[in-house]
């Protein structure tokens, strides 16, 4: 059946393409780009996802940015510079004068204040990111003026998240957008943002047929340098294998998600370039909080002997590369817990505590995951591993894989009592781990981890972190919050795979990035 759908999917790639570059090929440069899709839509204050994190990026642009390498410094984007308040605030950003929207609007304060707010009043998914914002204001066409509710030194490189584009003002509000206190019930620009774009980036989004393909066109008023290629696919390509075969023939130009086993054989084609790094993506255990939804998994005792139970080393054996992470903080941020001080497996400690629980001859329970392949992890392969290594302290796990729409939306309502699944930083900042401590995001809306469950000596250090700006003292806040749940959280944290790119060698300028993985604009062919 596998291979039956692999041969079908290669071959509606293949007229696909064809027909793409019969019709293009004498006017257009096109990029195609192999990519297991995850998001379920478009729309900025709705999409929170790998896939429309590459797509933003492209026909987006926030205030701010980072390097095109890495993320060691804030760059000026749409804002030309800005300054910061003593008490630190209030951030004015002066914008530039001569950015433009795709239709040829100026960008302007007004629609910064727009977009901001409106990401907040929605109320969807990246909606938290903006909560520290207490207010928005236009001073006159090109000042923003920005009030916090208390000092974050994490914001500017919290407003790089594509989260926080600007998305021209009345194109939004003629789709039925609103940046109200009601656009949480009164918003209906979602399918406009699903079929088009109203940025200033430097591509358009010309069609997206769901679970299929996202088409993207250059943006002929776009402020900035031209990009390279004209049209840029992006074909829904969840297996693997699939898109291997695509890459190699040439139908794709960059396969995103081989696995390792797959990149091996590939080594010596002088016509495919190979790209391997860490990747910012920690594979983890949830363990819903709420004994209703999670059964025995609410038990910390339990999760702890979770955490005794996985043969991390077996992990890293599977996917070459990868390390093993202390926490669920990203071991790319600094201060992070890293292999040195991440878990080793001990079976003895991990019968104790389900012994110490009540569950001295384990129990079953069922296991939930995304049934697909992502950035070359399979992400079946690794819930069978967690079945065999738990069923070695007696926990025996029935698997539940799911499409991974239906599967993420159960997991973002905290339905899930116990899954797998990943996670890459919101935030390229230590704060971003207090998403998965109680009153974080990940704790409150996806394991039911509640405040008053902890003591308030913890979730005085959790308010510290998000405030604290003297450098020493954040690293020291968030290791004793890092050394607590490595003991008391809710979450095992197990594997942090590479991240493996593959691509035709004539493509130039690719750079992976920890915040938004791919950036089209950069890219161009040779020859």
């Amino acid at each position: 059946m596998v291979a039956n759908r692999s041969l079908r999917l290669i071959v509606l790639l293949l007229v696909f393409v064809s027909l793409v570059f019969s019709v293009n090929a004498q006017d257009e440069q096109v990029l195609v780009i192999g990519h297991s899709e995850v998001t379920e839509s478009y729309d900025l204050a709705y999409a929170f996802n790998p896939t429309s994190g590459i797509v933003h990026r492209a026909t987006y642009d926030t205030l701010v940015t980072f390097p095109d390498g890495d993320a060691s410094s804030i760059e000026p984007n749409l804002a030309s510079s800005w300054s910061v308040s003593d008490d630190g605030l209030v951030y004015t950003f002066n914008l530039r004068d001569d950015a433009t929207f795709a239709n040829g609007d100026p960008v302007t304060a007004a629609d910064v204040v727009f977009s901001w707010t409106r990401l907040q009043n929605v109320q969807s998914n990246p909606s938290f990111l903006a909560d520290a914002i207490m207010g928005v204001t236009a001073v006159d066409d090109l000042t923003v003026v920005v009030t916090l509710a208390e000092p974050r030194p994490s914001f500017l490189s919290e407003v790089v998240n594509t989260a926080f584009s600007i998305a021209n003002d009345d194109e939004v509000r003629a789709a039925g957008g609103t940046d109200a206190a009601d656009a949480a019930e009164m918003d209906t620009a979602q399918d406009f943002f699903n079929q088009n774009s109203a940025g200033s980036g430097p591509y358009m989004l010309e069609s997206w047929t769901p679970q299929e393909e996202t088409v993207l066109v250059r943006n002929p008023n776009y402020w900035g340098e031209a990009p390279f290629f004209d049209r840029v696919i992006i074909v829904n390509i969840s297996e693997s294998a699939t898109q291997k075969v695509a890459l190699e023939s040439g139908d794709i130009d960059i396969a995103t998600d081989l696995t390792p086993d797959q990149i091996s054989t590939m080594g010596d084609n002088a016509d495919i370039t190979i790209y391997s790094g860490t990747s910012t993506w920690t594979h983890f255990i949830l363990m819903n909080r709420d004994p209703e939804i999670g059964g025995p998994m609410a038990d910390p005792n339990v999760a702890l002997a979770v955490r005794y139970a996985l043969d991390y080393e077996g992990y890293r054996d599977l996917w070459g590369g990868s390390v093993t992470p202390g926490t669920n903080m990203w071991i790319g941020l600094q201060g992070a817990y890293g292999q040195d001080q991440a878990f080793t497996r001990d079976l003895d400690r991990a019968r104790e505590l389900l012994a110490e629980a009540g569950y001295p001859d384990g129990f079953e329970v069922e296991l939930s995951y995304p049934d697909f392949t992502f950035a070359g992890v399979n992400l079946s392969t690794n819930a069978q591993k967690i079945q065999a290594d738990l069923a070695e302290v007696g926990i025996v796990v029935s698997l539940r894989p799911g499409e991974v729409q239906v599967s993420l939306e159960e997991y973002r309502n905290g339905q899930q009592g116990f899954s797998y699944w990943f996670w890459g930083p919101d935030i390229l900042d230590p704060v971003d781990f207090l998403s998965f401590l109680p009153g974080g995001k990940v704790a409150a809306e996806r394991t039911n981890w509640t405040e008053d469950s902890v003591p308030q000596e913890i979730l005085d250090m959790i308010a510290q972190a998000q405030s604290e700006s003297d450098m020493m003292a954040r690293l020291a806040i968030f290791g004793e919050l890092q050394a607590w749940t490595q003991e008391n959280g809710a979450y095992a944290p197990f594997n942090v795979p590479a991240i493996q790119t593959a691509f035709r060698s004539d493509i130039e300028g690719y750079i992976w990035h920890p915040e938004w993985g791919m950036d089209l604009a950069i890219l161009s062919r040779s020859g």
